[in-house]
């Protein structure tokens, strides 16, 4: 079966990566756009396309896929400006990428007579990746119309990635997933780095101590999952070790103390579940955790 022809509208970095990867599995760009020329003239370097422009609804119409890859609050303005300038033909396919909005921001394209969806890559684009590819092995929600859903799942899956559909109404709930797995993530480092900071270790030696740790808990829930994946002094019921997390917490990085407890009070129930804690050390822990 031959490839659909994509559009791409939205060359920041995840919207060139995807062209990228895109030109690269044998998809023929029929047009990259985006708000600025130079950026879409800078995605085509990397990405041959028939058309680049500043103007997308002046060269999507020949796609029989497009993809809108602006940001999460332009999505719609640029679905509406382009229908109302004629950019979209019956019979498309129109795509959003965002992981939180369901694909009610496409309705213009739909009045248009596309079939509307959204496309999201559970992946984490930090930066301008120029190699490799992003979309190997990682999860792809759809969403949307049957047509829209059967397009995304089919380009996702050819780019290597598994597909899930997800329920429209529960989008907020499924980025929020990740937000906590990616950039709560992050925070949560950002965290440890200052703990070791004033237990007086610096950031280099965090990355030593601390990133074997992480890669050894990370391979561990993906071997056993959660919660036996779980360790340490909550899972073994070791009271006196977390009092004195808590008063060194207080009395040097107190700033750091209620999310330290928050994150404790989720651990005592991770360990319930687990098995290796009972209700009265569960309940200690969550009494010094109030």
């Amino acid at each position: 079966m031959d490839k659909p022809t994509v559009a791409v509208v939205g060359c920041g970095t995840l919207g060139t990566a995807l062209a990228r990867l895109l030109h690269e599995h044998g998809y023929h760009l029929a047009a990259l756009a985006s708000r600025t020329l130079a950026s879409a003239q800078e995605a085509a370097a990397a990405a041959p396309a028939d058309k680049v422009s500043d103007k997308a609804w002046e060269v999507v119409g020949n796609a029989d896929v497009v993809f809108l890859t602006t940001s999460d609050d332009a999505i719609r303005q640029a679905c509406e400006q382009i229908a109302e300038k004629g950019g979209f033909a019956p019979g498309q396919v129109v795509l959003h990428t965002s992981g939180v909005h369901a694909s009610d921001l496409l309705d213009a394209a739909r009045k248009k007579g596309a079939a509307a969806g959204s496309m999201h890559p559970m992946q984490s684009f930090a930066g301008a990746r120029r190699e490799g590819n992003p979309f190997e092995g990682i999860l792809v929600s759809v969403e949307g119309d049957e047509a829209a859903m059967e397009a995304a799942a089919a380009i996702a899956r050819d780019l290597g990635a598994t597909v899930v559909r997800v329920d429209p109404a529960a989008k907020g709930l499924y980025h929020a997933a990740a937000v906590v797995a990616s950039n709560y993530l992050v925070a949560l480092l950002d965290m440890a780095f200052t703990l070791n900071q004033a237990a007086g270790i610096g950031p280099e030696e965090s990355v030593t101590g601390l990133f074997p740790l992480i890669q050894g808990t990370l391979k561990n829930i993906q071997a056993n999952g959660i919660p036996k994946a779980l360790t340490g002094p909550i899972a073994r019921g070791d009271v006196t070790t977390v009092q004195k997390h808590l008063k060194e917490i207080q009395a040097k990085t107190p700033a750091l103390l209620s999310l330290y407890q928050a994150l404790g009070t989720r651990t005592v129930d991770v360990a319930r579940r687990k098995g290796t804690i009972d209700d009265q050390t569960a309940g200690q822990f969550l009494a010094m955790f109030s």
